[in-house]
């Protein structure tokens, strides 16, 4: 069968991201929900895994019970979304969707808010699968201060959150999709689901498949 596009169909990957306590937990799940209902074969991912061995290392350290310097925490959180690479390029491949709670981007801002250089940061995550479709779900530090759970984890104390929106704000980009986390979550759910289904339709016709950081 003869086809117009040069690229297969395929599904897409989205990603979203923010500040811890920005809602982006909640907003995947309601997500894969609505896709689902929708016929669309779908799943929701979240880095770090810490299904894996590598996953369980970084979630010993997130609930403060191991340290590790910040270079080696850092490409540890790397190393984590290298394991899944290939299974995300064959899922995509095979037409399915993923919706991903955090990527390569909250590895960077997180580091680089430790001090850590930029484009340091950036080089172990080169040549990951580059999203379609970044969302970034805006509330000020403060703000998500004021939700319930705050405080639970490493990350969570809010002047190095400050410096973590200072790095995602230098990270951004013009393709992506800023929301503001702070309306209420229906509201939030509806501009995500018009958004997603967008950039959906457009891996549908065969959008090729980019890398992260390729320069």
């Amino acid at each position: 069968m003869e086809s117009n596009n040069k690229f297969d169909s395929r599904g897409a990957l989205i990603v979203l991201e923010g500040l811890d306590r920005c809602g982006k937990t909640s907003q995947c799940s309601r997500l894969l929900s609505y896709l689902e209902e929708l016929g669309h074969s779908v799943e929701s991912w979240r880095f770090p895994d810490r299904n894996t061995g590598v996953g369980q290392m970084i979630s010993s350290y997130l609930g403060n019970k191991s340290h590790l310097d910040d270079h080696a925490i850092h490409l540890l959180f790397s190393a984590n979304r290298w394991e899944k690479r290939s299974l995300m390029e064959s899922k995509l491949k095979s037409g399915t969707t993923l919706i991903i709670d955090r990527y390569s981007f909250s590895g960077v801002a997180f580091s680089s808010a430790k001090g850590l250089d930029v484009e340091w940061c950036k080089a172990p995550e080169a040549g990951l699968l580059a999203p379609d479709l970044v969302i970034y779900l805006d509330i000020s530090p403060e703000k998500a201060a004021e939700r319930g759970g705050y405080g639970g984890e490493r990350y969570e104390q809010l002047e190095f959150q400050k410096r973590v929106a200072q790095s995602y704000k230098m990270l951004c980009d013009a393709t992506w999709k800023i929301v503001d986390a702070t309306l209420p979550f229906e509201d939030v759910e509806k501009q995500l689901r018009e958004i997603v289904t967008e950039c959906m339709l457009k891996c549908q016709k065969g959008k090729p498949f980019t890398e992260l950081w390729q320069n």
